[in-house]
Order: C-alpha cells, then sequence, then structure tokens
C-alpha cells in the first residue's frame, strides 16, 4: 500500500480535473470552486477511499473519479458551513473564507456546483463498466454510499441538527447524532466506497465500518476540543465558535478532558476492530493514532 502522504499527493495532482467547463459566461463559479478546492486541506476523505480500495486489492485508478467526488462533497459542505446563515466565518484554512471574496450568492452556487459535479461523477463513473455485470454492481454500490452518506439522511441530517442544537438542551443521544452524521458519515463513506469498489466480502465491510464510524466521531471530537484550545494559526479558522453559538458538542458539554478520554477510548475501539488483519492494517490503524494527536 501507498503511504498517507502519497495518496494525497495524487489526490492534490488531479484535483481539479473534473470540474466542467463552465464556459467563459459563468467562468466566476469554476474559479469560486476551484479556490475552495485549492486553499489546501488534510484530504483525508480522499485518500482513505484510495486506501480502502487498495488495501482491498481494487485499482486506484477506478478508485480516483470517487475520492475526488468525496473532496469535492466536502469543499462544498465547508463552503456552505461558512455562510453567514450557518457557522458565519471569515477563515477558512488560514484563507478568507468563499463568500469573502466571491461574495454570499456565487458561495452557495460554488456549493452547489461542487455537489452536482460530485454527483455527475459518481453515477457516470459505472457507465464504464456496463458491460461487466460484477463491476457495475460495485460501483452503482460505492456510488450510492458516497450519496446517501452525504445527504438528507447523512450528513445534511447532522447539519441539521447541529444547527438546531444550538437552541435545544443538550443530550448524549442529541450530541451522538450529530457526531455521526456531521462529521463520521463523510469518513465512513469512503473507507465503505473504497472497499465496495474492490469488491470486499461483507466481514470485511463491517469492520471498517466500526472503524471508520470511530475514528469520525473521534475526529469530530478533537474538532470541538480544538475549537476550545487549539492554535488558531495553525487552526487556519476563528476559534471558540462553538461557545459562542452554543453549539451541542461533547468537549462543550462535558469538558476538554472528559471528551479526551472519549476521543482516546474510540480511537482504541477502531484499532481494535481491525486487529483481525493485524500489521496489514497498519495504513488505518497509524492514521487513527496520528488523527488522535493532531493540532489542525
Amino acid at each position: 500500500m501507498h503511504s498517507f502522504d502519497e495518496y494525497k499527493d495524487i489526490v492534490n495532482a488531479h484535483l481539479t480535473d473534473l470540474i466542467p467547463d463552465t464556459g467563459d459566461e459563468a467562468s466566476e463559479l469554476a474559479d469560486a470552486m476551484r479556490y475552495s478546492l485549492e486553499v489546501g486541506g488534510k484530504r483525508l476523505r480522499p485518500s482513505l477511499l484510495l486506501a480502502s480500495c487498495e488495501f482491498a486489492g481494487g485499482s486506484i485508478d477506478e478508485a480516483l473519479p470517487y475520492a475526488l467526488a468525496l473532496e469535492y462533497i466536502h469543499t462544498y459542505s465547508l463552503i456552505h458551513d461558512d455562510l453567514p446563515a450557518m457557522d458565519n466565518d471569515d477563515l477558512r484554512r488560514g484563507k478568507p473564507t468563499n463568500h469573502k471574496v466571491f461574495g454570499e450568492a456565487m458561495a452557495i452556487l460554488a456549493g452547489d456546483g461542487l455537489l452536482s459535479t460530485a454527483a455527475e461523477i459518481v453515477t457516470g463513473s459505472p457507465l464504464d463498466h456496463s458491460g461487466d455485470p460484477v463491476k457495475l454492481r460495485d460501483h452503482i454500490r460505492a456510488a450510492h454510499e458516497i450519496m446517501s452518506r452525504a445527504g438528507a439522511s447523512g450528513m445534511i441530517a447532522g447539519q441539521t441538527a447541529d444547527i438546531k442544537g444550538e437552541k435545544l438542551e443538550p443530550t448524549a443521544e442529541l450530541i451522538r447524532f450529530i457526531e455521526l452524521h456531521k462529521t463520521a458519515d463523510l469518513i465512513t463513506a469512503p473507507v465503505r466506497a473504497g472497499l465496495m469498489l474492490a469488491g470486499a466480502d461483507e466481514d470485511m465491510l463491517e469492520r471498517f465500518t466500526v472503524y471508520a464510524r470511530d475514528v469520525g466521531v473521534a475526529f469530530q471530537i478533537l474538532d470541538d476540543i480544538l475549537d476550545i484550545e487549539g492554535d488558531q494559526a495553525l487552526l487556519g479558522k476563528t476559534l471558540g465558535k462553538d461557545a459562542e453559538q452554543g453549539k451541542c458538542n461533547y468537549a462543550f458539554v462535558h469538558g476538554p478532558e472528559a471528551a479526551r478520554t472519549e476521543l482516546h477510548r474510540l480511537t482504541s475501539e477502531a484499532k481494535e476492530a481491525l486487529a483481525p488483519y493485524g500489521h496489514e492494517a497498519s495504513f488505518f490503524t497509524d492514521l487513527a493514532d496520528s488523527l488522535e494527536i493532531r493540532k489542525y
């Protein structure tokens, strides 16, 4: 398998390859879409998709369009999150947010453009395998996995609960719902989709689903901790927004110390799910460890 940095380099090398030609009349739309894609990022989700596919014996070349689609979806969600009606943020990855550069209307359209482009990619890619029923099924399953977890019962449901939670009494159930859907769904999607593209069996899918879910929830909990006590220069975004907006999250409700305990428990549980694969799964277990101690 490749290293995380190698997967990230592959994604970055092809990042804007699938942005459509919008024509001169709508060139600002393409500029706004590219702006948010190119300001940087961990490329965690697309790298997970490539790694999962390769782990199960699949082709990186076949998986790459789906990986790019995932990053387009993730980036669209960030553009919309930063809007005044949502989290109202001026900084993203140390740069002015999309609406600060292009205006609110164009930022909304840029997010819409990235989401619809992702849908075009994942619905178009299976057509290349229409002559092979097994491959066609695998690609359709992967496409559905991505779009459903990004949709109204997945990430968007989590974002909705996150916004509504600002006006509600926090409960363990509400916090868990937000963590699972707002963040974990879009980390579970690339892992499962990558495995599906490679034709992985149900046992592998089940174990990696536990891994991805736990890593995803842990990722959100650490984001919440860093909003309280992180380094703004490293994070590249405004800190203290959760407290200011009364967000319903684990760190804000229970405090950073309890949140770090839960973060470690989830990381350990994620690695345990992959124990039967031993050293072969070291890419994923090492990644879980590195995400637990990240500073941004």
